[in-house]
């Protein structure tokens, strides 16, 4: 890897920084503002602010844990920030899609590796909802890691794409070379 493609590597990774001192610093605030049960609209009827403890995983599943469960969870998001360190080596330079996804992935995975360490918990405090339906209350790096991974997908349904085109391409071109040559 040469040292231009490496500045590169890095600005991505202060990018995913920037991304977890922004979860952490807003989940700081929830805790301050909004721990006592108080809660904050913000779009009524659609976007609320409120202060929830996620023992869980993604969106309060799995809850039943104890210490076990906690540490379980943090070996887990341990091996999935080196996992995602990993590839994000090993990505090409040119592949800013991947590249960012793995940026989006490591800043939240990391924030609320830091919760889970450090609380047992994480902090969640954004609710969507309309009407009488709730989405689990969330955090920035729970909408970090989403955004990571739709990228992800993204990039594998569009490579996929792209090849099968060149591929599709190739074969027109042989079988009109080889009526040509006939």
């Amino acid at each position: 890897m040469n040292k231009r493609h490496f500045g590169w590597r890095i600005a991505y990774l202060f990018a995913a920084l920037g991304i977890y001192l922004v979860d952490q610093a807003s989940k700081a605030w929830a805790v301050k503002t909004l721990r006592g049960g108080e809660s904050i609209t913000l779009i009524s009827g659609f976007l609320d602010l409120v202060y929830a403890e996620n023992p869980g995983v993604a969106f309060g599943q799995l809850q039943e844990g104890g210490s076990f469960g906690r540490w379980f969870f943090v070996v887990l998001a341990s091996a999935a920030a080196v996992a995602v360190l990993i590839y994000f080596f090993r990505a090409a330079r040119s592949d800013d899609r991947i590249l960012g996804a793995c940026a989006l992935l490591l800043a939240g995975i990391v924030g609320n590796l830091t919760d889970r360490a450090r609380l047992g918990y994480v902090i969640d405090f954004i609710l969507l909802h309309y009407n009488s339906y709730h989405w689990p209350v969330f955090n920035v790096a729970d909408a970090s890691i989403c955004a990571g991974a739709f990228l992800l997908v993204y990039d594998m349904f569009m490579t996929g794409r792209s090849e099968r085109r060149k591929k599709t391409a190739e074969v027109a071109n042989a079988k009109s070379e080889a009526s040509a040559s006939s």
